[in-house]
């Protein structure tokens, strides 16, 4: 059905930017039915004891009252569960996107750049552009590596405000060189420059950016650590949170929305941290599912190449990756078909890492639509 503007809704829309108007938003794919392996979620549910626990808990907030110091308990909890080092302060976010928002609208100054690998999260991009800010996507190599000397061109170049480092990253899920980083993270300071590692996927990743933070404080005092409590268990929750140096982390959280956290989100995840091994638990066995089903990919006929994964994901590469990817949503599996993202991620799909028996029904999905 064709919608009838008016001329006041036409004048009311030219109100709106042109770029704004000319973007597409953000899509996310249709799911009824399906075996849902496409946003890197995880597969668990909360024990029906805990589920319970929790329902007594929410139900007994006082929702009619905007929210209040449990928010300080909140940071101080995810302040330990992090380790945050010392000379830090952490603020909160409604998912990390809310988060990359914010840091884009504090630095959006005349002339400024975001500067980010790509492929890479496209909120990158998406988050410079509504602020008014450059971004710079700098290509990786042909296997997903960060290309050092490009990130040194670039940055020398650009001069960028904020450097994001996704690590590890998606959707290749690659977690790239810790020497190639830091003198990438070098580079940014030298400038002036502000360096925010996301770690996104940190629960199912071999190493953290957190431990150079402790080790060379100094060195990374322009660095920012950027985690979620999505991939920890709570998608639904979104939560985001922000570590670094005092000073800079209390620029940025001048801009923050006053009230950006519900009382719910901020008393399902202190919860969550209460029962922290719960969380722990469902990541190992993620991560031994990862193990297990990267071998049965490069054994499978039809897949071209898998690349090792330091995530919740696997990005593989078939011969027709829209094929594949219909003849899977047929089959009631939904993945998420990146190949026209960028030209590097030409044919290939990204998978998420479920329980046993999602995996199972998803490389049966692909295998018979290769």
């Amino acid at each position: 059905m064709n919608e009838i503007s008016t001329p006041l809704q036409q004048a009311a829309l030219a109100r709106i930017r042109p770029d704004v108007r000319a973007m597409h938003a953000y899509v996310v794919q249709g799911a009824d039915g399906m075996l849902k392996m496409d946003a890197m979620e995880n597969p668990f549910a909360l024990p029906p004891a805990l589920q319970a626990q929790l329902g007594q808990r929410l139900g007994a907030l006082a929702l009619n009252r905007y929210p209040g110091p449990r928010g300080d308990e909140l940071r101080a909890a995810l302040a330990r569960h992090a380790g945050m080092p010392e000379g830090c302060a952490l603020m909160l976010g409604n998912g990390s996107d809310e988060l990359i928002s914010l840091l884009a609208l504090a630095c959006a100054q005349s002339g400024a750049t975001v500067l980010a690998p790509v492929p890479g999260f496209v909120m990158y991009a998406m988050s410079a552009q509504l602020q008014g800010l450059g971004f710079v996507g700098v290509p990786l190599t042909a296997d997903f590596a960060l290309d050092e000397s490009a990130m040194l061109a670039a940055i020398a170049q650009h001069r960028p405000a904020i450097t994001f480092i996704a690590y590890p990253n998606n959707p290749t899920a690659t977690l790239w060189d810790e020497g190639a980083v830091q003198r990438i993270i070098d580079a940014a300071g030298a400038q002036g420059g502000i360096v925010v590692m996301d770690e996104a996927y940190q629960p199912f990743a071999s190493r953290s950016w957190i431990e150079r933070m402790r080790a060379e404080p100094a060195r990374n005092g322009h660095v920012l650590l950027m985690r979620t409590l999505s991939k920890f268990g709570l998608a639904g929750v979104r939560l985001g949170y922000l570590i670094g140096p005092r000073q800079l982390v209390a620029e940025v959280d001048k801009v923050r929305p006053p009230y950006n956290i519900s009382v719910l989100n901020c008393e399902a995840a202190l919860f969550a941290l209460e029962h922290a091994e719960v969380f722990a638990a469902q990541a190992a066995e993620i991560r031994a599912e990862r193990e297990r089903i990267v071998p049965l990919l490069r054994a499978m006929p039809g897949v071209q190449k898998v690349w090792d994964s330091q995530a919740n994901m696997v990005l593989l590469r078939v011969r027709d990756a829209a094929s594949a990817f219909e003849g899977m949503k047929a089959r009631k599996v939904l993945v998420k078909n990146v190949s026209t993202m960028h030209f590097l991620l030409a044919n290939c799909l990204r998978l998420t890492v479920g329980s046993p028996a999602d995996n199972a029904q998803m490389l049966a999905a692909l295998e018979a639509s290769l």
